[in-house]
């Protein structure tokens, strides 16, 4: 025992050389398989992403509290009633701190009646439970997300609903995800799609048309300044609420502007070709028209293509189908094609054949063609054909207040619109009231209501769920009760939407 300093020698543990002395720290490391470090990087990006916004939703509850501050001794507020302000902000931000902690799970809404069927999922009307408030749901699998690369867009969607705040799209009030799939918890507009409208009406005067147009640009515009296209912009996800104002939805093939990327669509085509751009058998003389027949059936068939997984192909600008890089022009060429069956009754390039269309729209110079009727005016045509065209020349592309200048949008209060009678009044009957969207039959019969709720870190363990992480979103906006009194503005002290819970 002589020289013993109480030191402990791990070292001094001779082992016999065998296989075990064949592993040193290296080999410990290299012998962690993918879903292992899978794991790992998920539970990395798990703590990083709860910390970050601790930290900084402390930072923003300092803000709000120096803000108001300012705010009450600008206004020459009395100090009892500055006092109670704070000690209101206080409440206000513990019911939000609580409100945050809180999961929210698919266990917390009763599901109601099927209001529309996609690719990847479905669309329900749902109840909270603890509110009663009607809300639609939106449900996407996440093996049909994964399967198809539909990743990214699923995050594009979720983090442009999270991020704009604006009237003229629609808003999102959670999302979630469980094992299997991903909920996005929207408001529920009643009043039906712009499709569901035209089918009725077959087509829209100009006064209808021009102020439906007209809210469509605000709403594109509100996500082009975030930076954002929609690449999808047809009828079906043109949405009027009760009111009959429009609201723009289903962002599933949104992208950031930062990206340029193409479509995938008839890869092995050659759209450009004339050779090829004869109608089949039964068609009319003219090459691009379409006679009445398939017209009537394209129609009786555009339900069903909406569901579909190619989807409609109509409102595509030609950039985007050519494969080539595109930006936020390609959504005002959509708008332009939507201008068009608005007037005259079907998009200008339809057929029932999705290669047809495509062909079309590729070769929009030989078949952009205007009907002898319905008539419409100089300045409707004018603005559709400068909508239709190539990018170098398209409305919108050098900013959205050329399409504003327009002729034809010359009695259109743009910042009134949304204060202004909608020029279209649906029927609603209540808060359930789903008339105004297609019947569908709950083929999967009643939704379960007894799901497991899954806490965060058990889903962390499959590897589905690790490309999901940040989905959990809540919206909130606790301040709502002080700007109601009255005594001070606080419209620029909500609570950002940075700021909302990015958990698993």
């Amino acid at each position: 025992m002589d020289g013993y300093d109480g030191t402990v020698r791990l070292g001094a543990i001779n082992l016999k050389h065998d296989r075990a002395s064949d592993f040193d720290s290296a080999s410990d490391v290299s012998v962690s398989s993918p879903v292992t470090r899978q794991k790992a990087a998920a539970a990395k990006q798990f703590i990083e992403n709860h910390y970050k916004n601790y930290l900084q939703g402390l930072q923003d509850r300092k803000d709000r509290r120096r803000a108001l501050q300012r705010k009450v001794q600008e206004a020459q507020i009395p100090v009892e009633e500055q006092e109670e302000m704070m000690r209101s902000l206080e409440r206000r931000e513990t019911e939000y701190m609580r409100f945050q902690r809180r999961k929210i799970g698919i266990d917390d809404f009763e599901q109601l009646t099927v209001i529309g069927k996609g690719a990847f999922g479905e669309v329900r009307l749902c109840r909270a439970k603890n509110t009663g408030e009607i809300f639609a749901m939106k449900k996407l699998k996440k093996s049909e997300m994964l399967s198809r690369g539909q990743v990214e867009h699923v995050r594009s969607e979720r983090n442009l609903l999270a991020e704009v705040d604006s009237r003229c799209i629609v808003k999102l009030h959670y999302s979630f995800q469980d094992s299997d799939s991903l909920y996005l918890i929207m408001e529920y507009l009643p009043g039906g799609d712009i499709m569901t409208l035209l089918m009725r009406e077959d087509i829209l005067s100009e006064d209808v048309a021009r102020f439906y147009i007209a809210e469509s640009i605000l709403a594109i515009h509100s996500i082009h300044q975030h930076n954002y296209v929609h690449r999808d912009i047809k009828p079906d996800n043109l949405i009027l609420d009760k009111n009959g104002h429009l609201k723009l939805s289903d962002f599933g093939l949104c992208k950031p502007l930062d990206d340029k990327y193409s479509s995938i669509l008839l890869e092995s085509e050659d759209l450009t070709s004339h050779e090829s751009t004869s109608e089949p058998e039964g068609y009319s003389v003219s090459p691009w028209s379409m006679p009445k027949e398939q017209l009537q059936q394209w129609k009786r068939n555009r339900r069903a293509l909406a569901y579909s997984t190619v989807g409609t192909l109509d409102y595509m600008a030609p950039e985007v189908l050519l494969k080539k890089g595109y930006g936020i022009e390609c959504d005002w060429w959509s708008l332009g094609a939507i201008m068009y069956e608005m007037l005259i009754g079907y998009p200008p390039f339809c057929s029932d054949d999705p290669r047809m269309a495509c062909r079309k729209i590729v070769n929009w110079k030989t078949c952009l063609k205007f009907p002898e009727e319905p008539k419409i005016s100089p300045e409707a045509k004018d603005l559709i054909c400068h909508l239709l065209c190539d990018v170098d020349t398209r409305l919108g592309t050098r900013g959205v207040e050329e399409i504003k200048d327009h002729p034809w949008f010359k009695s259109v209060q743009w910042d009134m619109l949304y204060e202004l009678e909608a020029a279209y009044k649906p029927t609603v009957i209540g808060d359930l009231d789903t008339q105004n969207f297609e019947k569908f039959p709950d083929l999967d019969g009643p939704p379960c209501t007894t799901t497991a709720t899954v806490g965060p870190w058990r889903k962390m363990l499959t590897s589905k769920d690790t490309n999901f992480i940040g989905y959990t979103y809540k919206k909130s906006d606790i301040l709502k009760s002080l700007e109601s009194s009255g005594r001070i503005d606080l419209q620029d002290n909500v609570i950002p939407e940075s700021e909302q819970n990015l958990q698993i």
